[in-house]
């Protein structure tokens, strides 16, 4: 396979401007900061010297990878790790500080809702407009027309303009245009996860599809490691602007799951209540038996959950779910508690799970947890608490290699006679 994509040294850096903020907004102080800011000119003072209010971010530095035709790479890492970033870049929406990137063929994005749309278009005359932007001719765009149509189920807005399409049908339009336009390489950020159930998956096969048998490149951007490991054969790893680790998709995703894990990720906690709705999560975390914080667990211990749930609005009734993910996001287990309504007379409740020991195979997994009613979702956190089950002797320990699956039953076992 030929190389597409080649980063040497990329490197992009942006300029934070930082503003004082004042305690309080009375007509003096409001009248002062803007003198000041007429004659600083983006300077400041401070003991009778003149600094600076700017600082320099790195959003990627020094990045080195190849990519080559066909592939389909999954780009994964936290908040501000320089993912999306990165795609601004090859997608040529920005430009690079330092280094260069070589790209061989043509690129589709979409990287946002709205990306490369014009919203007093529409639907149709943005299809013809981003066919003409990828370089296709308009009897090649007219040949595909009704299977992006047919792919994006707008048929009925076809000839709205796309300012007034809800974000889920701008979504699929997106999409549609992206992928049925024949580039060479498909750049999709996370943006798909404004779309339904039923259309993601659609999404996911299609991507798929054009790698597999049209010999396209996709670079994909998911915090859902699921969909990642589904989808991608490899991976690459952002960590604050710089690569820590490219390769197999499995072992990428299980290396980002075992770091956030060593990082006390077994433990989520909620940095400001502001804005938070009647009822919400203030701590969950993982404990042992002894009720000793960990994220480490044997074969033979039961892991104990615990959710602390903060009520800010009297509730009439409250239930908890919670759901055990696979280290590659298959769902091993869900189960919902209805919590007592005594219980929500309390400003907050504190429910704990105890899971029994020797079920769940040796493995990585993590936590989704949901505070709701049969009218309202409270609060919905996703890929938390994160924990690992070591092998202290299953029956099938002994076979190095075997794949145990998710959980491992005892059943009452005998001889038909």
């Amino acid at each position: 396979m030929s190389v597409v994509i080649k980063a040497e040294n990329l490197s992009k850096k942006f300029i934070i401007n930082h503003e004082e903020k004042e305690k309080y907004n009375a007509l003096r102080d409001t009248m002062a900061r803007s003198a000041k800011k007429l004659f600083s000119l983006g300077f400041g003072k401070q003991n009778g010297r003149t600094v600076r209010t700017t600082e320099e971010f790195w959003a990627l530095k020094d990045i080195n990878f190849e990519i080559e035709q066909g592939d389909r790479v999954g780009i994964i890492g936290r908040n501000g790790a320089g993912k999306s970033t990165l795609l601004k870049i090859l997608s040529r929406i920005t430009e690079p500080t330092k280094g260069t990137i070589r790209i061989k063929g043509r690129v589709a994005s979409l990287l946002e809702v709205g990306t490369g749309f014009h919203p007093e278009l529409t639907g149709r005359e943005n299809i013809f407009l981003n066919g003409a932007i990828l370089g296709m001719s308009r009897s090649e765009i007219r040949n595909k027309f009704d299977e992006i149509v047919a792919f994006a189920e707008v048929e009925k807005f076809l000839d709205t303009p796309v300012k007034r399409y809800s974000s889920g049908m701008y979504v699929r339009l997106a999409f549609a245009v992206a992928a049925h336009l024949e580039p060479e390489i498909l750049v999709v950020d996370e943006v798909l996860a404004v779309g339904d159930a039923q259309f993601q998956k659609k999404c996911l096969g299609k991507m798929e599809d054009v790698s597999k048998k049209g010999g396209r490149t996709v670079l994909f951007v998911s915090h859902q490691m699921g969909t990642i490991t589904q989808l991608c054969n490899k991976a690459i790893l952002l960590n604050r602007g710089t690569i820590l680790k490219a390769g197999n998709t499995g072992n990428i995703v299980e290396h980002y799951l075992a770091q956030g894990n060593s990082a006390g990720l077994n433990t989520y906690e909620s940095v400001n209540a502001n804005g938070k709705s009647e009822a919400y999560f203030s701590q969950v975390y993982t404990v042992n038996q002894n009720d000793e914080s960990t994220s480490e667990f044997g074969f033979n211990e039961s892991i104990v959950l615990v959710s602390e749930i903060k009520i800010k609005q009297k509730v009439a009734t409250l239930k908890l779910g919670i759901t055990l993910l696979s280290i590659h996001g298959a769902y091993v287990f869900t189960t919902i508690y209805d919590i007592d309504p005594r219980e929500l007379e309390k400003e907050r409740v504190v429910v704990k799970a105890v899971f029994p020991k020797e079920i769940i195979a040796p493995n990585t997994y993590y936590f989704r947890v949901i505070v709701f009613n049969d009218s309202q979702i409270y609060e919905n956190i996703e890929n938390i608490c994160h924990v690992r089950v070591a092998d202290t002797g299953t029956l099938l320990s002994k076979y190095e290699g075997v794949n145990y699956g998710s959980v491992i039953i005892h059943p009452d076992w005998s001889i038909k006679q």
